[in-house]
């Protein structure tokens, strides 16, 4: 059985992916360490149809209910309902759009999806995530001045992951690693257009990322100096003095999730451009 005081029920009901409500509610289960949510995730819910088999759902395994509904009658069902059964629930987009109402006189048009809609930004977001895809691990050096954002950095510092997540906010982004002895791209060198920024972090941290990559290895790779922490510290040497050189901001990724590490560059952007 469990125990309520490590477990409960987090019941996300939302009209559309449901990526809002998960993202909040995890935000805010972070803050509780000792307690551990079970996620429910209802999406696409869009008519009482849809949503009583939700209710049933939560009448079984009661917890905390965040919804984001946009339909005034089933974000009444949903708190009506939740009140007689004795379970907290939030609609958790409400209060924002009440402050966007009041603030600019005007009342939402409260479509379903909204945010996901096809418009340009859309389509640009996609043609960021095919151009980060296709300039990965310096591939299409040549193409570096199309480019926003240009990210280096010795092997394991996050720089893939970190462009994806930029690309899906519709950045252009393209990532090289600094390898001693492998000279730079004269593209990159002669780029104008992009910020470059070079990730960086310990020695000890970038060896055990290594380590584990090379446990998940097959065949005769054995990692040998790619863990070595003398050699990893003469690697970020090496990047610490190519970005003193070209005047590159370095952002130390030890203790960064990948989204700190792309709000980071986010905030670089206006400054140095």
């Amino acid at each position: 059985m469990e125990n309520r005081k490590n477990f409960f029920h987090l019941h996300l009901i939302s009209d559309s992916t449901g990526e809002t409500l998960i993202s909040a509610g995890r935000a805010a289960s972070a803050q509780f360490p000792g307690s551990h949510a079970i996620e429910h995730v209802y999406p696409l819910i869009r008519n009482r149809k849809q949503l009583l088999p939700v209710l049933a759902a939560i009448d079984q395994t009661p917890g905390i209910v965040l919804y984001t509904v946009v339909d005034r009658e089933l974000a009444g069902v949903i708190d009506k309902t939740c009140r007689e059964m004795g379970v907290p629930s939030v609609n958790v987009i409400e209060p924002v759009m009440d402050i966007f109402q009041a603030y600019l006189g005007a009342p939402s048009r409260r479509r379903v999806g909204a945010q996901h809609r096809m418009n340009a930004d859309y389509f640009a977001r996609i043609e960021a995530l095919n151009f980060t895809m296709d300039h990965d691990d310096g591939q299409l050096p040549d193409d570096y001045d199309e480019a926003d954002v240009v990210i280096v950095g010795i092997s394991r510092t996050s720089k893939t992951p970190t462009s994806i997540y930029l690309a899906n906010r519709g950045i252009r982004t393209a990532n090289l690693p600094l390898v001693p002895g492998v000279p730079l791209p004269e593209a990159l060198v002669k780029a104008t257009k992009p910020l470059i920024v070079c990730l960086t972090a310990t020695s000890d941290r970038i060896s055990q990322v290594r380590e584990n990559r090379v446990l998940g290895t097959t065949g005769d790779f054995h990692g040998g100096q790619y863990t070595d922490r003398a050699t990893i510290t003469e690697e970020l040497k090496y990047a610490r003095s190519i970005c003193a050189r070209n005047n590159w901001p370095m952002i130390d990724v030890t203790r960064r999730s990948i989204e700190e590490t792309a709000a980071a560059i986010v905030a670089l952007r206006p400054k140095l451009r």
